[in-house]
């Protein structure tokens, strides 16, 4: 007894249809049929995804940008004024032989290195 083909034969409707033909023509051209338009989609993709990485970057570089003279002239006016002999003295003027050694606080569970 002969075996039946597990594919059915198409219609003549199915295969006057546009996907039939690409696949009949798909067979003889794949590069043209597929290949070609898939690289078009990558290139096309790069030109067009171009402007979403540059304000990406532009972003980046209005937060990120260097500084004028003014503005490095401008940082630390508030701060007071440092002289060496005044830290000197303020220094020499402690006494450093009285003092006594405190433990810091621990949280709880962790250890505080008591035997």
């Amino acid at each position: 007894m002969p075996t039946f083909q597990s594919r059915k034969f198409p219609s003549k409707y199915q295969q006057s249809t546009i996907a039939a033909s690409y696949r009949r023509a798909l067979v003889h051209h794949p590069f043209l049929l597929f290949g070609l338009p898939f690289i078009a989609t990558m290139v096309a993709g790069s030109f067009f995804l171009t402007p979403a990485t540059a304000l990406r970057y532009e972003k980046h570089d209005r937060k990120v940008r260097q500084m004028t003279k003014d503005e490095e002239l401008g940082i630390g006016k508030d701060r007071r004024k440092v002289d060496m002999n005044e830290e000197y003295y303020r220094l020499a003027a402690k006494d450093l032989d009285n003092w006594e050694n405190k433990r810091v606080k621990r949280l709880k569970g962790e250890h505080d290195g008591i035997l």
